[in-house]
């Protein structure tokens, strides 16, 4: 018989909340009691799954003991305060903030690419009992990445992200639809979540400057790659907001140490768990964000020699933010603890 799990969702009203709960019920996750957890505000709002109403309950008066699993995505201050304090009950913790990502005793998480790094974490006696999963253009780019570098090492990795407003939550969407709107009707755009108009525009700037001139969206996939793939590669990012509901792009320049050409890299990647490969030279022959929203793969179009430089490849990967970005990948960090872990689960 599988063994049932209660699960908590700390911010399941918010945009990768909502995402959670949906997979969860569609991936048949063994889920026994679930609760919903959110701010004061959304306490007592109702929310479906598996065609039972799950009311949602005050964070701020939970008792983790009773969970798990939690899967946390409610803004890095929130996690912050009250992820140690569910680790600390026996719950084990999947975190969506950046709060936690760089800790070293924390490991930071693509089940594709990294998965091995749990072993270490679950065998450590004095565990945080805290998993991080990356930044959503993170994911996307080393799960292209991983297969490529087994083969011949990445020296340098040139990336330009174009990403959706979804990545700024429900607060984003809604500005470029309203902007959307009053573009057309005459009407004064308002800006709150975007420091430029959104609307039929591209803004490179997502997170606050750093003094290296980079932004945290761009230090984050620095970073983060570094943490996940290998300390060892260079990496140069420019990070854009663009007028795209779901569903992050991003343009990747790839530099090895050794020949890799297309052809065989199209091979490599076309036989990768949790990659789609459609690459076709002509029209139509790739993908774009609309085509790939809602689905859980990371999809990948252009492979093509880099002539510029000794051993470069240039790819063009998009992914839905909100399901691998973000939910997805959590989700699928929690099947890799019950399928292999399930020993150090609180029962």
């Amino acid at each position: 018989m599988t063994n049932k799990y209660n699960i908590a969702i700390v911010g399941a009203t918010g945009a990768v909340g909502s995402e959670i709960i949906q997979i969860l019920e569609q991936r048949e996750f063994p889920v026994d009691n679930l609760y919903l957890l959110a701010s004061s505000k959304s306490k007592g709002k109702k929310i479906e799954f598996k065609e039972k109403e799950v009311i949602v309950e005050d964070l701020e008066n939970f008792d983790f003991s009773k969970a798990h699993i939690g899967l946390f995505s409610p803004g890095g201050k929130i996690s912050a305060e009250y992820a140690p304090k569910a680790a600390k009950a026996g719950c084990i913790v999947i975190d969506n903030t950046s709060h936690f990502r760089m800790k070293k005793n924390i490991p930071l998480i693509v089940p594709e690419v990294n998965s091995h790094s749990l072993e270490d974490f679950f065998q450590d006696e004095n565990r945080t009992n805290i998993i991080s999963n990356p930044n959503c253009s993170t994911i996307q780019m080393v799960v292209a990445l991983k297969p490529l570098n087994d083969k011949a090492i990445i020296n340098r990795v040139v990336v330009s992200t174009y990403q959706a407003v979804s990545g700024a939550g429900k607060r984003g969407m809604d500005e470029l639809f309203n902007q959307t709107q009053n573009v057309y009707a005459n009407q004064e755009l308002k800006k709150e979540k975007f420091t430029k108009q959104i609307a039929f525009n591209a803004i490179p700037h997502i997170g606050a400057f750093l003094e290296n001139g980079n932004t945290e969206e761009e230090q984050k996939m620095i970073d983060e790659t570094k943490k996940i793939l290998d300390e060892g590669i260079k990496i140069s990012a420019t990070c854009v907001r663009t007028a795209v509901f779901i569903g992050h792009s991003e343009s990747i320049n790839i530099e090895f140490d050794s020949p890799l050409e297309a052809k065989e890299a199209h091979e490599i990647l076309s036989n990768s768990e949790g990659i789609s490969v459609i690459d076709h030279r002509e029209d139509e022959g790739y993908v774009t964000p609309v085509e790939i929203a809602g689905e859980d793969k990371v999809y990948v179009s252009r492979i093509r020699n880099d002539d510029s430089i000794d051993n470069g490849l240039s790819l063009w990967v998009v992914s839905d933010n909100l399901r691998k970005g973000a939910a997805l990948n959590a989700v699928q960090i929690a099947e890799l603890i019950i399928s292999k872990y399930s020993s150090f689960i609180k029962i």
